[in-house]
């Protein structure tokens, strides 16, 4: 996990252009009100720029050279500064990416529905992508834990988009746990953190490794990390994520499959390699005893992910679960199973925003929502629910989808750690996985649908192009990412070192 002496530092603004984009696309976006055809080209456009930015500094990563720029300080030891490296890099490189398909999605599926407060709804968007790069590229504590903040407080607009009495509901709950409750326990870490070392910058052995404090202190201050980074949504701080699906699809697909809880397990992996650092979880059992609290947290949510009817409950469920997959690939702490979990990150977020687009697709095209009612519909939505299949494998971890890469190297790292009740955790949420996913396209394709109609639903059932484009791109690119996974393969492994 360290760093050679030799890596090749650079110094330049690109972190703060890709940040900068996206901040002045919202409020290009807000300018435009009632533009829409203007605003949706912003959009679109300042995708493209942000994803452009970020890839220009992959070449120079995965070369093992980092990218540092630093605007200010706050205090000794906690500028607000940035710092491109390869762990940041992955979640950089698949938010900026997947914003380009969400934006076309969202457009169609704005439209189809004909949404209010669409200018709301596409400012707070690129906010939102902003956070993320943003936290993507943090250098230290602070930095990241402002663009965390950042990120739970311009999303929570998205949650209550319908304005009802359920998405208020759900909004409250979001903002309780995200930017209250778990504040306290960020605060008090942070806190101590900087008491303890005089800095909150980010250190390849870990900023804690060797700090002259008692192993009690230090387990406090890991377990207000864990609180604190609460979007990682490890039960039981796992209740926002399914409240938050009242929100439109776009927002499930793009924030609650990419940027808002890989936020959290980012923020999480920045704790295990950075502030903690390998060796110091080794000696303190921190590694096996977060290991055992995110497997629980695999199998229960998976269970609850088989027992919901609603479609989009179900992919919240397996968000919790899959979620752990990346944490406990950190915990274990040997090569295989960090890179395993590393490159979850990315196999996860091409499956999970494919499900849920194509869970927008199927309310779009016929207003259903519940699994029960989508007897037959593949027959009329084929290419949506085609995609759904092909995302499903990447969630079940079947070859040739990305999430088979990811699991196989977590079955790796899990003998390398001798931990050999994790490789039956995998195992037996595998199973979990193929029993909610797999019905849904059996349904789908091969179940009589039924003759009765909602009041509500379009005449006819047919897919928009718009809406299915996207969601069939990003289903070839979870299948591209299991043929070809070496991109990320090489930045998961420059995390390793």
């Amino acid at each position: 996990m360290e760093v050679a002496a030799s890596t090749e530092i650079v110094e330049s603004a690109r972190p703060l252009l890709a940040v900068a984009v996206a901040l002045a696309a919202a409020a290009a976006i807000l300018l435009l009100h009632g533009r829409d055809k203007f605003r949706d080209a912003v959009t679109l456009c300042a995708s493209v720029v942000m994803f452009l930015i970020v890839a220009s500094m992959a070449p120079m990563v995965l070369a093992g050279g980092i990218v540092e720029y630093t605007m200010f300080q706050i205090l000794p030891g906690a500028d607000f500064a940035f710092r491109v490296d390869s762990l940041g890099m992955v979640f950089a490189s698949i938010s900026s990416f997947l914003w380009m398909a969400a934006a076309v999605y969202s457009i169609g599926y704005m439209r189809s529905l004909e949404e209010h407060a669409q200018t709301r709804f596409f400012a707070c968007f690129a906010v939102s992508l902003a956070a993320a790069v943003g936290g993507a590229f943090a250098a230290n504590l602070f930095t990241l834990v402002i663009f965390y903040e950042a990120l739970s407080l311009v999303t929570y607009p998205l949650v209550y988009h319908h304005e009802n009495e359920e998405s208020w509901r759900g909004s409250r709950i979001y903002l309780v746990y995200l930017a209250g409750a778990s504040k306290t326990a960020l605060l008090a870490a942070l806190a101590l953190t900087y008491y303890l070392t005089g800095s909150l910058d980010f250190m390849p052995g870990g900023l804690l490794d060797g700090v002259a404090a008692s192993p009690l202190l230090l387990s406090v201050v890991y377990l207000c990390y864990l609180a604190g980074f609460a979007k990682a949504a490890i039960m039981p701080l796992h209740a926002w994520l399914p409240s938050a699906m009242v929100a439109p699809t776009p927002v499930s697909a793009l924030l609650h499959a990419v940027a808002v809880v890989k936020m959290g397990v980012f923020c999480v992996l920045r704790v295990i390699f950075n502030v903690f650092g390998v060796r110091l979880m080794e000696d303190m059992s921190l590694g096996i005893i977060t290991a055992y609290l995110v497997s629980f947290t695999i199998i229960t949510a998976s269970i609850y992910a088989l027992t919901r009817d609603d479609l989009k409950a179900r992919l919240a469920y397996s968000t919790v679960s899959q979620l752990s997959y990346i944490i406990l690939g950190a915990a274990l702490l040997t090569p295989g199973a960090i890179v395993g979990g590393i490159v979850h990150i990315a196999a996860h977020a091409l499956s999970k925003i494919t499900l849920f687009f194509c869970a927008g697709s199927i309310y779009c095209a016929s207003r259903r929502k519940k699994i029960s009612q989508l007897a037959g519909i593949g027959r009329k939505l084929p290419w949506t629910m085609v995609a759904f299949f092909i995302g499903s494998l990447g969630m079940i971890g079947i070859p040739p989808s990305g999430g088979f890469i990811s699991k196989w190297y977590l079955v790796l790292g899990a003998v390398e750690a001798h931990e050999f009740v994790f490789l039956v955790v995998l195992l037996v949420s595998t199973i979990l996985n193929a029993a909610y996913f797999l019905p849904v396209t059996y349904t789908a394709f091969f179940e009589k649908e039924s003759t009765t109609q909602d009041a509500d639903a379009p005449q006819e059932i047919r897919e928009i192009p718009l809406v299915a484009a996207p969601l069939v791109v990003t289903a070839l690119l979870s299948l591209l990412m299991g043929l070809y996974p070496g991109y990320f393969l090489t930045l998961a492994r420059g995390v390793v070192g």
